[in-house]
């Protein structure tokens, strides 16, 4: 009898296998199938998209507008698929699949076909909405006294001038643009919040979050984290930038208004101390400084050159991007390049962008053929970024002999630092803003958005000023609550460089350091989305995110 209750039990355990087995089988293939036919209709509305939006940003025609704005609809259709929905939810709902690149493809596109389960005349609306606001950011120009300035030009006088007159008038015309959007952008607040609801989202902030692979409280905690960790120190220092500039323009401290910083949202490090750095790059080329760079270090990026639109020209959009056009090597990068520190920087951040698209397993599903998540890849062009002030980048690449390196080596390490406590509390402001305006955009948001530079920035507001300035940062109506990405992605450029500097380069500024190329190319880029963001940062630095690294380098 016992023999005969083994054979049973023996053929149970093995009936119950091969059901597992046959069903696992069976969701695989349904996955694989899913997967094809996705990728049949998908890549090239994908590429489309990224071609009509590219031109529109580069012409700035009402024309190329539209072509960007048809393609991105028929993008976006995609996703509004509910029977494509429904399979995929009945193949996650399984939980039969064991393929890891399988699951990670199911994970990526089940969030981007749930942020698509509406109306899809709403997804319409919104694309529409977009583009219409799109195309006054890109067609405004400041206007002082009949002169028309570009972005650039108003940059330079903020950061050059020291007449109090012309600062405020050029400041206060950069803020124009603001009323002209800040209508459109509160309904189309109202309208993402609206498309959001109907998926089971309280608001268009946690859906974006959430369906991007994070969560709200845990960005939240980071943040408040960083808070706690940069308040003093940045206190402290911006009563030394109160007194530079209060010595600089000749008025008291408490005179002092945001025209005083340098830019436009105090977003980045006043130059209070004595390094100018533009100088060092008046006779430079900063694209091909970058592009040896990144040959140095086995990172080449002549086929990205190749198919960039690097400098200004009428009716081009201002500011900065990089693009991957399909994911299969069509990587490119727009910019609007001048001799200057800035630009030197732009293009270096620019082109870690680059190198990441560029760079990763093109053997990987289309899917999976991007980065582990955005700040990720905002890591990287930090990362490279900030090598434009490093004094030992500038000797290492010949900008500057050894003396000049000697000489500001300590005042480029505070303005760094500066730099970065500047920029963390600018962050602050974006993050929580935004998080408080998808929560209620029928508050006074004008309001709302001085609180929160008095409170993170310590700036004042001018004296009975009501205008919409939120409006006038392009990223709250066009890259909406994207910007803790940025913050984010400083944290994992701490801890990527900690790594590098501890573990794979015998040189801080890793000048013509091959093994950083093969380091980031096998650990970071080349895995590609393989895996979820955290996980992909233990496997490449030995630990999960963490701010220690940040802290370490900027605050301690």
């Amino acid at each position: 009898m016992k023999k005969i209750a083994l054979v049973i039990v023996t053929a149970v355990a093995i009936s119950i296998l091969w059901s597992c087995s046959s069903k696992q089988e069976k969701m695989e293939n349904r996955m694989k199938k899913f997967v094809s036919e996705y990728e049949a209709k998908t890549i090239p509305l994908y590429r489309d998209m990224a071609l009509a939006s590219w031109n529109a940003n580069i012409t700035g025609t009402n024309e190329d507008f539209a072509k960007s704005e048809k393609a991105s609809f028929e993008y976006a259709k995609i996703f509004t698929d509910s029977k494509a929905f429904a399979e995929l939810k009945e193949i996650k709902e399984s939980q039969a699949m064991k393929d890891p690149l399988l699951i990670r493809q199911l994970e990526l596109l089940y969030n981007g076909y749930m942020g698509g389960q509406v109306d899809t005349t709403l997804i319409a609306e919104q694309i529409r909405m977009e583009t219409e606001i799109s195309k006054k950011y890109s067609n405004f120009r400041v206007n002082i006294n009949g002169k028309q300035l570009s972005d650039n030009e108003v940059e330079g006088i903020l950061k050059n001038s020291t007449s109090n007159t012309e600062l405020q008038a050029t400041w206060e015309g950069s803020k124009m643009i603001g009323p002209v959007v800040s209508e459109d952008i509160i309904k189309l607040v109202k309208h993402r919040n609206t498309i959001s609801q109907k998926i089971g989202f309280s608001n268009f902030h946690e859906m974006s979050l959430k369906l991007s692979g994070q969560d709200p409280a845990e960005v939240t905690k980071i943040f408040d984290e960083l808070d706690s960790l940069t308040r003093d120190n940045f206190s402290e220092l911006k009563g030394d930038i109160d007194s530079y500039y209060a010595k600089r323009y000749k008025i008291a401290v408490a005179e002092l208004r945001p025209w005083h910083y340098q830019n436009r949202y105090f977003q980045e490090a006043p130059e209070i101390y004595t390094v100018d750095f533009d100088k060092y790059y008046e006779k430079q080329d900063p694209v091909k400084l970058a592009s040896g760079y990144y040959d140095g270090i086995g990172l080449n990026v002549e086929a990205i050159l190749a198919k960039s639109d690097l400098y200004e020209k009428p009716g081009k959009n201002q500011h900065a991007f990089s693009t991957d056009i399909d994911r299969a090597g069509d990587v490119r990068t727009l910019d609007n390049i001048r001799p200057d520190s800035y630009w030197m920087n732009t293009i270096l951040h620019e082109l870690g962008h680059g190198v990441y698209s560029y760079y990763t397993d093109m053997t990987l599903p289309f899917t999976l053929r991007d980065a582990a998540h955005t700040f990720t890849t905002e890591a990287i062009a930090n990362m490279f970024g900030r090598l434009a002030t490093d004094p030992q980048w500038m000797l290492d690449m010949g900008i500057i002999d050894a003396k000049e390196s000697g000489k500001i080596t300590d005042d480029s390490r505070k303005a760094l630092r500066l730099q970065m406590l500047v920029f963390s509390r600018w962050a602050q402001v974006m993050y929580r803003f935004e998080k408080s305006m998808y929560e209620n955009p029928e508050q006074n948001l004008n309001q709302l958005w001085w609180n929160m530079v008095e409170k993170y920035q310590m700036m004042a507001k001018p004296e009975g000023r009501n205008m919409p300035d939120w409006a006038t940062k392009i990223h709250i109506a066009l890259y909406p609550c994207y910007y803790h990405n940025y913050l984010l992605g400083e944290l994992l450029a701490s801890q990527l460089y900690n790594y590098i500097i501890t573990n794979v380069s015998k040189s801080q500024s890793f000048v013509r350091e091959k093994a950083v190329g093969d380091y980031l190319r096998e650990k970071v880029f080349m895995p590609g989305a393989r895996y979820y963001w955290n996980d992909m940062i233990e496997k490449a630095t030995g630990e999960k995110l963490t701010a220690k690294y940040y802290a370490k380098q900027f605050v301690q």
